[in-house]
Protein backbone atom coordinates (compact mmCIF):
# COMPACT_ATOMS: atom_id res chain seq x y z
CA UNK A 1 0.00 0.00 0.00
CA UNK A 2 1.14 3.34 -0.40
CA UNK A 3 1.17 6.52 2.20
CA UNK A 4 1.28 9.51 2.06
CA UNK A 5 5.10 10.73 2.85
CA UNK A 6 4.10 14.40 4.11
CA UNK A 7 1.33 12.96 6.36
CA UNK A 8 3.96 10.07 7.77
CA UNK A 9 6.07 12.57 8.32
CA UNK A 10 3.57 15.15 10.60
CA UNK A 11 2.45 11.77 12.36
CA UNK A 12 6.00 10.46 13.46
CA UNK A 13 7.15 13.96 14.60
CA UNK A 14 4.27 14.50 16.49
CA UNK A 15 4.82 11.29 18.38
CA UNK A 16 8.31 12.47 18.72
CA UNK A 17 6.50 15.84 20.51
CA UNK A 18 4.05 13.86 22.90
CA UNK A 19 7.07 11.46 24.01
CA UNK A 20 8.56 14.81 24.72
CA UNK A 21 5.67 16.11 26.85
CA UNK A 22 6.17 13.50 29.45
CA UNK A 23 9.37 14.95 30.54
CA UNK A 24 8.20 18.36 30.64
CA UNK A 25 6.05 16.67 32.45
CA UNK A 26 8.35 16.05 34.93
CA UNK A 27 9.93 19.01 34.79
CA UNK A 28 6.63 20.78 35.54
CA UNK A 29 6.02 18.99 38.42
CA UNK A 30 9.37 18.66 39.75
CA UNK A 31 9.90 22.30 40.14
CA UNK A 32 6.97 22.16 42.68
CA UNK A 33 7.88 19.60 44.62
CA UNK A 34 10.26 19.91 48.20
CA UNK A 35 13.94 19.55 46.83
CA UNK A 36 14.04 15.82 48.93
CA UNK A 37 11.41 15.05 46.52
CA UNK A 38 12.31 15.86 42.91
CA UNK A 39 13.68 13.07 42.14
CA UNK A 40 11.32 11.00 43.05
CA UNK A 41 8.73 12.61 40.72
CA UNK A 42 11.25 12.36 37.77
CA UNK A 43 11.48 8.54 38.56
CA UNK A 44 7.73 8.27 38.33
CA UNK A 45 7.42 9.74 35.06
CA UNK A 46 9.84 7.68 33.01
CA UNK A 47 8.88 5.02 34.71
CA UNK A 48 5.76 5.30 32.61
CA UNK A 49 8.02 5.73 29.79
CA UNK A 50 9.38 2.33 29.87
CA UNK A 51 6.68 -0.18 31.55
CA UNK A 52 3.42 1.26 29.03
CA UNK A 53 5.60 1.22 26.03
CA UNK A 54 6.36 -2.43 26.95
CA UNK A 55 2.54 -3.50 27.61
CA UNK A 56 1.44 -1.16 24.74
CA UNK A 57 3.30 -3.71 22.88
CA UNK A 58 2.89 -6.62 24.72
CA UNK A 59 -1.42 -6.38 24.05
CA UNK A 60 -2.94 -3.33 25.57
CA UNK A 61 -2.22 -1.56 21.91
CA UNK A 62 -4.10 -4.33 20.62
CA UNK A 63 -6.93 -4.47 22.96
CA UNK A 64 -7.55 -0.55 22.81
CA UNK A 65 -7.39 -0.33 18.85
CA UNK A 66 -8.30 -4.03 17.62
CA UNK A 67 -11.14 -5.93 17.05
CA UNK A 68 -15.12 -4.93 16.57
CA UNK A 69 -16.15 -4.90 20.42
CA UNK A 70 -17.86 -2.17 21.78
CA UNK A 71 -16.23 -2.13 24.85
CA UNK A 72 -13.44 -3.39 24.81
CA UNK A 73 -11.10 -4.88 21.95
CA UNK A 74 -9.18 -8.11 21.07
CA UNK A 75 -5.63 -9.25 20.81
CA UNK A 76 -5.23 -9.80 17.14
CA UNK A 77 -2.19 -7.24 17.21
CA UNK A 78 -1.14 -9.01 20.27
CA UNK A 79 3.22 -8.75 20.68
CA UNK A 80 2.67 -5.95 17.51
CA UNK A 81 1.65 -9.58 15.40
CA UNK A 82 0.80 -8.13 11.86
CA UNK A 83 0.50 -4.53 13.34
CA UNK A 84 3.54 -3.31 11.01
CA UNK A 85 1.32 -3.34 7.87
CA UNK A 86 -2.19 -4.27 9.85
CA UNK A 87 -4.43 -1.26 10.47
CA UNK A 88 -6.32 -0.38 13.69
CA UNK A 89 -10.12 -1.46 13.26
CA UNK A 90 -12.38 1.08 11.22
CA UNK A 91 -8.95 2.53 10.52
CA UNK A 92 -7.85 1.38 7.06
CA UNK A 93 -8.35 4.36 5.44
CA UNK A 94 -5.69 6.21 6.92
CA UNK A 95 -2.75 7.82 4.95
CA UNK A 96 -0.22 6.50 7.06
CA UNK A 97 1.51 3.65 7.75
CA UNK A 98 0.15 1.54 10.79
CA UNK A 99 3.24 1.71 12.31
CA UNK A 100 2.73 5.22 12.78
CA UNK A 101 -0.34 5.62 14.71
CA UNK A 102 0.34 2.87 16.58
CA UNK A 103 3.55 4.80 18.04
CA UNK A 104 1.53 8.17 17.79
CA UNK A 105 -0.98 6.32 20.36
CA UNK A 106 1.78 4.96 22.63
CA UNK A 107 2.87 8.62 23.08
CA UNK A 108 -0.73 8.83 24.77
CA UNK A 109 -1.03 5.99 26.63
CA UNK A 110 2.32 7.19 28.45
CA UNK A 111 1.91 10.92 29.21
CA UNK A 112 -1.60 9.78 30.84
CA UNK A 113 -0.85 7.71 34.08
CA UNK A 114 2.28 10.27 34.30
CA UNK A 115 -0.17 13.20 34.80
CA UNK A 116 -1.60 11.20 38.01
CA UNK A 117 1.77 11.73 39.34
CA UNK A 118 1.13 15.31 40.48
CA UNK A 119 -1.94 15.16 42.88
CA UNK A 120 0.08 12.02 44.83
CA UNK A 121 3.54 13.12 44.71
CA UNK A 122 5.65 13.37 48.48
CA UNK A 123 4.01 10.33 49.95
CA UNK A 124 3.57 7.09 47.25
CA UNK A 125 5.94 4.27 47.84
CA UNK A 126 7.76 3.29 44.79
CA UNK A 127 7.02 0.02 44.35
CA UNK A 128 3.32 0.42 44.95
CA UNK A 129 3.35 3.33 42.29
CA UNK A 130 5.68 0.54 40.07
CA UNK A 131 2.45 -1.44 40.30
CA UNK A 132 -0.15 0.66 40.05
CA UNK A 133 0.56 1.88 36.47
CA UNK A 134 0.43 -1.41 34.57
CA UNK A 135 -2.64 -2.18 36.25
CA UNK A 136 -4.02 0.96 35.47
CA UNK A 137 -3.03 1.10 31.95
CA UNK A 138 -5.03 -2.42 31.39
CA UNK A 139 -8.07 -1.63 33.45
CA UNK A 140 -8.49 1.52 33.41
CA UNK A 141 -7.12 3.76 30.11
CA UNK A 142 -7.10 1.01 27.60
CA UNK A 143 -11.29 0.42 27.85
CA UNK A 144 -11.40 4.07 27.39
CA UNK A 145 -9.12 4.52 24.82
CA UNK A 146 -10.87 2.10 23.19
CA UNK A 147 -14.59 3.46 23.79
CA UNK A 148 -13.86 6.78 22.68
CA UNK A 149 -10.51 6.82 19.90
CA UNK A 150 -11.85 3.01 18.21
CA UNK A 151 -14.69 3.18 15.59
CA UNK A 152 -15.79 0.17 17.20
CA UNK A 153 -15.94 2.11 20.73
CA UNK A 154 -19.53 2.58 22.35
CA UNK A 155 -18.64 6.01 22.72
CA UNK A 156 -17.30 6.62 19.35
CA UNK A 157 -20.22 4.88 17.72
CA UNK A 158 -22.89 7.21 20.11
CA UNK A 159 -21.30 10.40 18.62
CA UNK A 160 -19.30 11.21 21.45
CA UNK A 161 -16.54 14.11 20.01
CA UNK A 162 -12.90 13.85 21.43
CA UNK A 163 -10.19 15.61 19.41
CA UNK A 164 -7.23 14.30 21.01
CA UNK A 165 -7.88 13.15 24.44
CA UNK A 166 -10.36 15.58 26.68
CA UNK A 167 -11.69 12.02 28.63
CA UNK A 168 -9.38 9.25 27.27
CA UNK A 169 -6.22 11.59 28.85
CA UNK A 170 -7.47 14.50 31.25
CA UNK A 171 -10.53 13.79 32.53
CA UNK A 172 -9.24 10.19 33.15
CA UNK A 173 -6.24 10.97 34.69
CA UNK A 174 -8.12 14.29 36.69
CA UNK A 175 -10.88 11.75 38.73
CA UNK A 176 -8.00 9.45 38.81
CA UNK A 177 -5.98 11.84 40.57
CA UNK A 178 -8.80 12.20 42.90
CA UNK A 179 -9.55 9.26 43.43
CA UNK A 180 -5.82 8.14 44.60
CA UNK A 181 -5.32 11.55 46.79
CA UNK A 182 -8.63 10.03 49.02
CA UNK A 183 -7.41 6.74 48.91
CA UNK A 184 -3.59 7.87 49.92
CA UNK A 185 -4.67 10.54 52.65
CA UNK A 186 -3.07 13.63 52.76
CA UNK A 187 0.53 15.01 53.38
CA UNK A 188 2.14 14.75 56.73
CA UNK A 189 1.36 18.47 57.82
CA UNK A 190 -0.65 19.66 55.35
CA UNK A 191 -2.30 22.04 55.19
CA UNK A 192 -1.28 23.62 58.39
CA UNK A 193 2.86 23.92 57.10
CA UNK A 194 3.23 25.95 53.94
CA UNK A 195 4.83 23.36 51.21
CA UNK A 196 5.85 25.89 48.65
CA UNK A 197 7.98 24.99 45.19
CA UNK A 198 11.35 24.56 45.62
CA UNK A 199 12.64 25.90 41.90
CA UNK A 200 9.92 27.61 39.98
CA UNK A 201 12.46 28.30 36.86
CA UNK A 202 12.64 24.39 36.63
CA UNK A 203 8.36 24.63 36.52
CA UNK A 204 8.56 27.26 33.89
CA UNK A 205 11.03 25.47 31.60
CA UNK A 206 8.31 22.34 31.88
CA UNK A 207 5.73 24.31 30.92
CA UNK A 208 6.98 25.36 27.89
CA UNK A 209 8.26 22.13 27.13
CA UNK A 210 4.76 21.14 27.67
CA UNK A 211 3.03 23.83 24.87
CA UNK A 212 5.61 22.99 22.61
CA UNK A 213 5.08 19.26 23.20
CA UNK A 214 1.18 19.75 22.76
CA UNK A 215 1.35 20.97 19.30
CA UNK A 216 2.22 17.23 18.19
CA UNK A 217 -0.67 16.24 20.87
CA UNK A 218 -3.13 18.17 19.05
CA UNK A 219 -2.49 18.81 15.67
CA UNK A 220 -1.11 15.30 15.34
CA UNK A 221 -3.92 13.86 16.14
CA UNK A 222 -5.55 14.97 12.41
CA UNK A 223 -3.52 12.11 11.46
CA UNK A 224 -2.32 14.01 8.24
CA UNK A 225 -0.84 17.19 7.60
CA UNK A 226 -3.23 18.87 6.24
CA UNK A 227 -5.49 21.78 7.15
CA UNK A 228 -7.25 20.13 9.96
CA UNK A 229 -3.77 19.98 11.68
CA UNK A 230 -3.13 23.59 10.88
CA UNK A 231 -6.69 24.59 12.41
CA UNK A 232 -5.44 22.45 15.66
CA UNK A 233 -2.09 23.98 15.96
CA UNK A 234 -3.70 27.28 15.90
CA UNK A 235 -6.53 26.43 18.15
CA UNK A 236 -4.07 24.71 20.88
CA UNK A 237 -1.75 27.92 20.65
CA UNK A 238 -4.69 30.62 21.16
CA UNK A 239 -6.69 28.57 23.81
CA UNK A 240 -3.09 28.12 25.86
CA UNK A 241 -2.18 31.91 25.14
CA UNK A 242 -5.81 33.29 26.35
CA UNK A 243 -6.05 30.76 29.68
CA UNK A 244 -2.69 32.23 30.61
CA UNK A 245 -4.11 35.71 30.71
CA UNK A 246 -7.75 34.66 32.46
CA UNK A 247 -5.60 32.81 35.11
CA UNK A 248 -3.38 35.82 36.09
CA UNK A 249 -6.25 38.46 35.84
CA UNK A 250 -8.09 35.96 38.53
CA UNK A 251 -4.95 36.00 40.83
CA UNK A 252 -4.39 39.82 40.03
CA UNK A 253 -7.67 39.85 41.26
CA UNK A 254 -7.98 37.46 44.48
CA UNK A 255 -4.80 38.51 46.09
CA UNK A 256 -3.16 41.15 44.23
CA UNK A 257 -0.52 39.53 42.61
CA UNK A 258 0.31 37.47 38.77
CA UNK A 259 2.42 34.82 39.65
CA UNK A 260 4.91 32.88 37.44
CA UNK A 261 3.18 29.92 38.86
CA UNK A 262 -0.21 31.11 37.79
CA UNK A 263 0.77 31.85 33.98
CA UNK A 264 2.52 28.25 34.16
CA UNK A 265 -0.67 26.45 35.88
CA UNK A 266 -2.87 28.86 33.16
CA UNK A 267 -1.47 28.16 29.88
CA UNK A 268 -1.64 24.25 30.56
CA UNK A 269 -5.20 24.70 31.74
CA UNK A 270 -5.95 26.40 28.24
CA UNK A 271 -4.26 23.09 26.61
CA UNK A 272 -5.88 20.92 28.33
CA UNK A 273 -9.34 22.41 27.57
CA UNK A 274 -8.96 22.72 24.27
CA UNK A 275 -7.56 19.16 23.83
CA UNK A 276 -11.11 17.77 23.05
CA UNK A 277 -12.33 20.13 21.03
CA UNK A 278 -8.73 21.22 18.62
CA UNK A 279 -10.12 19.90 15.40
CA UNK A 280 -13.67 20.34 15.77
CA UNK A 281 -13.63 24.43 16.27
CA UNK A 282 -12.38 27.38 15.03
CA UNK A 283 -12.41 31.44 15.13
CA UNK A 284 -12.27 32.95 17.93
CA UNK A 285 -13.98 29.88 19.80
CA UNK A 286 -10.45 28.23 21.16
CA UNK A 287 -9.82 32.20 22.62
CA UNK A 288 -13.18 32.05 24.43
CA UNK A 289 -12.70 27.99 25.33
CA UNK A 290 -8.80 29.29 26.84
CA UNK A 291 -10.45 32.49 28.92
CA UNK A 292 -13.36 29.97 29.95
CA UNK A 293 -11.02 27.19 31.19
CA UNK A 294 -7.96 29.35 33.01
CA UNK A 295 -10.67 31.35 34.71
CA UNK A 296 -12.60 28.34 36.67
CA UNK A 297 -9.29 26.52 37.08
CA UNK A 298 -7.97 29.11 38.75
CA UNK A 299 -11.05 29.25 41.00
CA UNK A 300 -10.83 25.10 41.21
CA UNK A 301 -7.66 24.80 42.68
CA UNK A 302 -9.14 26.46 46.05
CA UNK A 303 -11.44 23.43 46.35
CA UNK A 304 -8.64 21.09 48.09
CA UNK A 305 -8.56 23.64 51.13
CA UNK A 306 -12.49 23.71 51.18
CA UNK A 307 -13.56 19.70 50.59
CA UNK A 308 -9.75 19.00 52.32
CA UNK A 309 -8.27 16.85 50.01
CA UNK A 310 -4.59 16.86 49.37
CA UNK A 311 -3.96 17.30 45.63
CA UNK A 312 -0.48 18.67 45.87
CA UNK A 313 0.18 19.90 42.48
CA UNK A 314 -3.37 20.85 41.41
CA UNK A 315 -4.34 17.84 39.11
CA UNK A 316 -7.79 18.09 39.63
CA UNK A 317 -7.90 21.74 39.42
CA UNK A 318 -6.44 21.90 36.46
CA UNK A 319 -6.54 18.23 34.33
CA UNK A 320 -10.18 16.99 36.00
CA UNK A 321 -11.90 20.60 35.39
CA UNK A 322 -9.87 21.40 32.28
CA UNK A 323 -11.29 18.13 30.72
CA UNK A 324 -14.70 18.62 31.57
CA UNK A 325 -15.11 22.17 30.40
CA UNK A 326 -12.96 21.30 27.22
CA UNK A 327 -15.30 18.17 26.63
CA UNK A 328 -18.34 20.14 27.29
CA UNK A 329 -17.68 22.97 25.46
CA UNK A 330 -17.19 20.97 21.77
CA UNK A 331 -20.81 20.23 22.41
CA UNK A 332 -21.32 24.21 22.35
CA UNK A 333 -18.74 25.24 19.48
CA UNK A 334 -18.62 22.59 17.68
CA UNK A 335 -18.72 23.67 14.01
CA UNK A 336 -18.86 21.02 11.17
CA UNK A 337 -17.47 24.07 8.41
CA UNK A 338 -13.76 22.93 10.28
CA UNK A 339 -14.02 19.50 10.34
CA UNK A 340 -16.98 17.73 8.58
CA UNK A 341 -16.64 14.20 10.33
CA UNK A 342 -17.49 15.96 13.46
CA UNK A 343 -20.83 17.99 14.48
CA UNK A 344 -22.45 20.73 14.97
CA UNK A 345 -22.75 22.29 18.40
CA UNK A 346 -25.13 24.49 20.60
CA UNK A 347 -24.17 27.76 18.87
CA UNK A 348 -24.23 26.30 15.11
CA UNK A 349 -27.44 23.97 15.82
CA UNK A 350 -29.39 25.99 18.37
CA UNK A 351 -29.74 21.83 19.74
CA UNK A 352 -28.26 20.21 22.42
CA UNK A 353 -27.96 16.95 21.04
CA UNK A 354 -24.19 16.90 20.72
CA UNK A 355 -23.74 18.51 24.28
CA UNK A 356 -26.00 15.49 25.70
CA UNK A 357 -23.35 12.95 23.79
CA UNK A 358 -20.45 15.60 25.74
CA UNK A 359 -21.99 14.58 29.17
CA UNK A 360 -22.28 11.15 28.59
CA UNK A 361 -19.12 10.75 28.04
CA UNK A 362 -17.81 12.87 30.54
CA UNK A 363 -19.89 11.12 33.01
CA UNK A 364 -18.66 7.20 31.81
CA UNK A 365 -15.60 8.49 32.40
CA UNK A 366 -15.79 10.27 35.94
CA UNK A 367 -17.59 6.17 36.82
CA UNK A 368 -15.13 4.45 34.87
CA UNK A 369 -11.70 6.04 36.35
CA UNK A 370 -13.19 7.04 39.39
CA UNK A 371 -13.85 3.57 40.63
CA UNK A 372 -11.57 1.59 38.88
CA UNK A 373 -8.80 3.34 39.94
CA UNK A 374 -10.08 3.45 43.80
CA UNK A 375 -10.26 -0.16 43.70
CA UNK A 376 -6.41 -1.02 42.08
CA UNK A 377 -4.71 1.04 44.87
CA UNK A 378 -7.07 -0.47 47.73
CA UNK A 379 -6.27 -4.07 46.85
CA UNK A 380 -2.47 -3.09 46.85
CA UNK A 381 -2.88 -1.44 49.94
CA UNK A 382 -3.89 -4.42 51.07
CA UNK A 383 -1.47 -7.19 49.17
CA UNK A 384 1.99 -4.89 49.00
CA UNK A 385 3.96 -5.73 51.99
CA UNK A 386 4.15 -2.25 53.39
CA UNK A 387 1.42 -0.58 51.78
CA UNK A 388 1.21 2.46 49.32
CA UNK A 389 2.33 4.90 51.27
CA UNK A 390 5.93 5.94 52.77
CA UNK A 391 6.20 5.68 56.89
CA UNK A 392 6.16 9.00 58.67
CA UNK A 393 9.68 8.92 59.02
CA UNK A 394 10.60 8.37 55.15
CA UNK A 395 8.20 11.29 54.25
CA UNK A 396 10.12 13.65 56.63
CA UNK A 397 13.40 12.26 54.94
CA UNK A 398 11.93 12.70 51.70
CA UNK A 399 11.02 9.94 49.03
CA UNK A 400 14.87 10.73 46.80
CA UNK A 401 16.91 9.00 49.43
CA UNK A 402 14.41 6.67 51.01
CA UNK A 403 13.20 5.23 47.65
CA UNK A 404 15.83 5.77 45.19
CA UNK A 405 18.83 6.33 47.27
CA UNK A 406 19.73 9.52 45.43
CA UNK A 407 19.45 13.50 46.24
CA UNK A 408 18.66 15.26 43.38
CA UNK A 409 20.94 18.43 44.61
CA UNK A 410 25.00 17.83 46.12
CA UNK A 411 25.98 21.32 46.41
CA UNK A 412 27.70 20.71 49.60
CA UNK A 413 30.09 18.68 47.50
CA UNK A 414 30.88 20.95 44.46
Amino acid sequence: MSYDTGDTAWVLTSAALVLFMTPGLALFYGGMVRTKNVLAMLMNNFWCMGIVSVLWAAGVYSLAFSGKGELIGNLDLGWLSGALHTPATGLEGLTIPPFAFMAFQLMFAIITPALITGAITDRIRWAAWAWFVPLWLLLVYTPIAHWVFSPSGWLFKEGALDFAGGTVVHINAGIAALAAVIVLGKRKGWPAYPMPPHNLPLTLIGAGILWFGWFGFNAGSALAGNELAATALVNTHMAAAAALCSWLLVERIRGGHATTLGAASGLVAGLVAITPCAGFVGGMSPIYIGLIAGAVCALAVGLKNKFGYDDSLDVVGVHLVGGIIGSLLVGVFADTAYNGAGADGLVESGTFDLLGKQVLAVGATLLWSGLLTAAILLVLKKVLPKGIRVSEEDEDTGLDLTQHSETGYALDRV
